[in-house]
């Protein structure tokens, strides 16, 4: 299979012929919702580490494979000023070593961007719908070797904007191995049966939820691009679970630890305080009357955001 290339982007014809069917290429899109100043102060604001020994848990950091499980110094400062200041201070800290940073929840640290994200997709909720749980947005930056995941397929429909440098993805119709595992690192053996798009700055790359794609470098020189999914394929009430709790933080009356386990390795049969705390502001949260309100909340702020997770009021 070989890529589709488009030179011009409109609704019409990309729902009629390209919407959840195949992947296809934007070169040079006029209506881009995503700016590099922009994309750079949100990555900032995406980044800031909830403790000084904690990656906030909507962050990713890798070194090379490893995950980081301490922000240390990697992470965009607004001193950086700009992406050039940030890929600067990260190539004098680890040198040739390629890195990535992956920011979720992306468009929720910048108004401008999410207003512009949000008129932006209105063209598709009027030719589709606007879809039931809210679509999602991830920057990924850095001079990674791939996809910290590997190849792997996504329940979303995909919209990759390239914002600075050169990414490359790579595509395949149908899953390309047999062994009974999700996601593969090591896929060269599968090269063969992919196929490639080289996305530029200011292109738009769209992949519907069935492919299996990993994303590459293209070269030594880090890349920016900011992918905005929406939700085709395994609806599942885990995620509606998990944005009824989102930002839910109750209040604890002890530290956040758990006891060391008796002799013979065996833990004690009741919950930490901590985590029975938990289980207790979960549970008072699905009463039948706070639950139909919170959800009623919640799908009114997703419905009247554009189809979006609305902005954080501590970001604007």
């Amino acid at each position: 299979m070989t890529l589709t290339v488009e030179k011009s982007f409109d609704w019409d014809t990309f729902t009629e012929r390209f919407w959840d069917r195949q992947p296809v290429l934007y070169k040079a899109v006029d209506a881009v919702p995503f700016a590099e100043s922009e994309v750079f102060r949100a990555a900032v604001l995406g980044s800031r580490p909830p403790h000084p020994l904690a990656v906030p848990g909507n962050l990713q950091f890798l070194v090379r494979r490893r995950q980081q499980t301490r922000p240390h110094d990697y992470l965009p400062e607004p001193s950086d000023g700009s992406f050039d200041g940030y890929e600067q201070r990260m190539a004098d800290r680890l040198g040739e070593q390629r890195y990535a940073l992956v920011v979720h929840r992306f468009h929720s640290f910048s108004h401008p961007l999410w207003d512009r994200a949000q008129r932006f997709y209105a063209g598709l909720w009027e030719r589709v719908g606007q879809p039931t749980h809210s679509a999602g947005s991830t920057m990924f930056h850095g001079s990674y070797e791939h996809s910290p995941v590997g190849v792997h397929q996504d329940r979303f429909a995909t919209f990759m904007f390239c914002v600075r440098g050169t990414k490359r993805m790579r595509f395949w119709a149908e899953r390309p191995w047999t062994d009974p595992v999700h996601t593969v690192l090591d896929y060269q053996p599968y090269l063969a049966s992919s196929f490639v798009a080289e996305v530029e700055p200011g292109d738009l790359l769209y992949w519907p939820s069935r492919y299996y794609h990993v994303g590459e470098s293209a070269g030594d020189a880090p890349a920016t691009s900011v992918n905005v999914g929406i939700p085709r394929r395994e609806h599942r009430p885990y995620y509606e679970i998990k944005d009824l709790f989102r930002g839910a933080r109750p209040a604890t009356s002890a530290p956040l630890f758990t006891p060391d386990a008796a002799p013979g390795g065996r833990l004690a049969a009741e919950l930490p305080t901590a985590l029975a705390d938990a289980v207790d502001a979960f549970a008072a949260g699905l009463d039948e009357d706070r639950f139909a309100d919170r959800a009623t909340e919640l799908a009114l702020r997703v419905r009247t955001a554009g189809g979006f997770w609305p902005v954080s009021y501590t970001h604007l």
